[in-house]
């Protein structure tokens, strides 16, 4: 890459990390009034499918509905959304927004690990180290004696940990077996259609269908706030994984993590203590030494938080 194109590619890294950043603090709004995660997850795979279906109109691509096609879009719509936002939802009303942003960076670090199981990677003493760098982060996070300026339920935040391990391996998934040919708009578009689909039932047996009221609720605003920007913040590191490559764009994790931090003292009022920053290093070296070294890396390996 020539220098003008690093800066440009640089600049809009920053824009995406501060996309997905926001995505937090306005799941934390969200679930502020008690709405339930099933009819959160129904209306934010609604969002995803209309978008994902108004590009793929637009480009004049088809979306397949061959079984394997359907099987995709069904593994990746209950690894990639329903399993692990239903989660996340849950835990947002327990845990602070810039807490989840530093949990969620543990996903390249659980990505190695299945990675390994499933023969897509080797191992590597340096990536080890990654690991255990984020295990620290971790530790420092979850300790019961140390301070972090806001409660941190333990419980919570290891349950939420299993968010990141759906992401790292729904990437893996798609690095072992594909995506039968299919373009990333026609992946997402039908698996949001089909995870539609699997939440009717859910979201209507459990009570929890969430009913527009107009002027839209600042909860719900947030809601379709935060699953427009993530579509579209999605497509656009598809975009940049094609033009700068896999390395180069998996670095938006640390702008996700740190704006996430960000986001959630100027949105919400969260403050932490200096504690946090130690918490914030360790993650940050750990996602430094386990990122691929190389262009024919995971795209998705690093997949941030749907919120």
């Amino acid at each position: 890459m020539t220098r003008r194109e690093i800066l440009s590619y640089s600049a809009f890294l920053v824009l995406m990390g501060a996309g997905w950043g926001i995505t937090q603090p306005f799941t934390k709004i969200a679930v502020s009034t008690g709405y339930g995660h099933f009819g959160l997850v129904f209306w934010q795979l609604i969002i995803g499918m209309v978008l994902m279906g108004v590009i793929c109109a637009v480009r004049r691509v088809a979306l397949p509905l061959n079984m394997r096609a359907l099987r995709l879009y069904l593994i990746l719509a209950m690894i990639g959304t329903v399993m692990p936002n239903s989660i996340s939802y849950q835990a947002a009303v327990f845990l602070p927004a810039g807490i989840m942003s530093l949990l969620i960076s543990t996903v390249p670090m659980f990505a190695f690990v299945i990675a390994l199981m499933l023969g897509n990677d080797r191992f590597r003493w340096r990536r080890l180290g990654g690991l255990l760098f984020g295990l620290i982060g971790v530790l420092i996070i979850v300790a019961p004696a140390i301070d972090l300026g806001l409660k941190i339920p333990v419980g919570w935040a290891a349950i939420y940990l299993v968010t990141a391990l759906f992401y790292a391996f729904e990437g893996n998934y798609v690095n072992k077996w594909g995506t039968e040919r299919l373009d990333p708009f026609q992946v997402m578009f039908g698996a949001s259609l089909v995870g539609v689909i699997v939440m009717i039932p859910l979201t209507f047996a459990t009570g929890q269908y969430i009913a527009p009221v107009w002027p839209l609720a600042v909860p719900q605003q947030a809601l379709i706030a935060g699953s427009v920007i993530h579509v579209l913040v999605y497509a656009a590191y598809v975009w940049l994984v094609g033009r700068a490559g896999a390395v180069f764009a998996v670095q938006v994790s640390y702008m996700v993590t740190g704006f996430g931090l960000i986001w959630a003292n100027l949105i919400l009022g969260e403050t932490y203590a200096p504690t946090i920053w130690l918490a914030l290093a360790a993650m940050f070296m750990g996602m430094y030494l386990v990122q691929p070294q190389r262009h024919n890396a995971l795209l998705v390996q690093q997949k941030p938080n749907e919120g």
